[in-house]
């Protein structure tokens, strides 16, 4: 599989496990993939993504909800938004 970037956070997806609903063809990935393979909202995704900076980064939540919609607003998605 070619390595594609997830239109809505920009993680790549690399195999079927990492697609939504192990779907290749989405255009995003599995963390931004409600149970059924459709795409979550954009606030859903930004929590998540939040969450994922507080974790790994140790920004607190205001500094890392930043840095999401920062992020956010760059991805095909959300650029609209």
């Amino acid at each position: 599989m070619t390595d594609k970037t997830c239109i809505s956070c920009g993680m790549p997806i690399r195999s079927e496990s990492e697609a939504a609903a192990g779907d290749i063809n989405k255009p995003y990935c599995h963390r931004c993939a409600n149970s059924d393979g459709t795409m979550k909202s954009y606030d859903e995704v930004q929590t998540g993504m939040t969450q994922f900076i507080v974790k790994s980064q140790g920004l607190d939540k205001a500094a890392a909800t930043d840095i999401a919609s920062e992020l956010m607003s760059k991805m095909p998605a959300w650029s609209a938004e």
